[in-house]
Formats: structure tokens, sequence, C-alpha cells
């Protein structure tokens, strides 16, 4: 087992999320954590840099809601809105260093997104209708 990849693997459970799968071949786990409102996050280990992806909805009318997206990203402390290479699904995504990850700063992405969901539910259902 990769080093990158047993220690996030012990951030995560250590930060209480149920891993759902995992590829140790290929530094691929998918974790959920229900009191962040984390479900199927898919955290790949591609050393140098930790990729964490929580897809949110498929783009249904992109007009106004990209422009709301960029606007939002703007408040979201770690990670982004991003959009998967189809342009069609959003996508919340953040990268981190692995040589310097550490517990605290693994925790403060799954809880930004944590925050990001509870204060913009709303808006978030409805450019998925």
């Amino acid at each position: 087992m990769d080093s990158s990849y047993k220690k996030v693997r012990e951030y995560i459970l250590e930060l209480g999320s149920i891993i759902l799968y995992e590829n140790e071949d290929d530094n691929l786990l998918v974790i959920e954590n229900e009191d962040l409102g984390v479900k199927n996050m898919v955290i790949g280990v591609a050393t140098p840099i930790l990729i964490i992806e929580q897809y949110l909805f498929d783009v249904k009318d992109d007009g106004k809601i990209f422009k709301q997206l960029l606007i939002k990203n703007r408040d979201i402390v770690f990670g982004a809105f991003v959009l998967d290479e189809t342009g069609e699904k959003v996508i919340f995504r953040n990268t981190l260093q692995v040589e310097t990850l550490d517990l605290k700063e693994l925790e403060s992405t799954i809880n930004s997104l944590g925050l990001l969901l509870s204060e913009y539910t709303n808006e978030l259902v409805s450019f998925s209708k």
C-alpha cells in the first residue's frame, strides 16, 4: 500500500467517515459522512496531489447557474464548483498537497463542503431541477 494512500485512508477513518469503496491499485477511495452531507465523495491520491471530488447535480439550464456558481466560488473557503469533462455535471472539487497533508487540512476540505451544502442547499436544489 502506497504510504500517501495509507495516510489519507487513516485520516478518513479518523474523521469518522465510512469507506464505501476502495481500490488500492488506483489509490482511490469513495467515502460517506452523512453528518457533513458527504455521499460518494471520491478521493484519489495522485502523488504529489490529493484530489477530492463530490458530485452535486446535473446541469439543466446553464446560463444563470454558471454565473451564480462562479459568484458563490468566491465564498468557498476550500475547494470550488467545477464541471466534469462533459460540462454536464457540477462537482465540488479541491486538491491538496499529499506531502504536507495533515488531518486538519483534510478535515477542513470536508467541512468546507458540509458548510457549503448547509448554507446553499436551496439554491443547489433549484439548480438541479
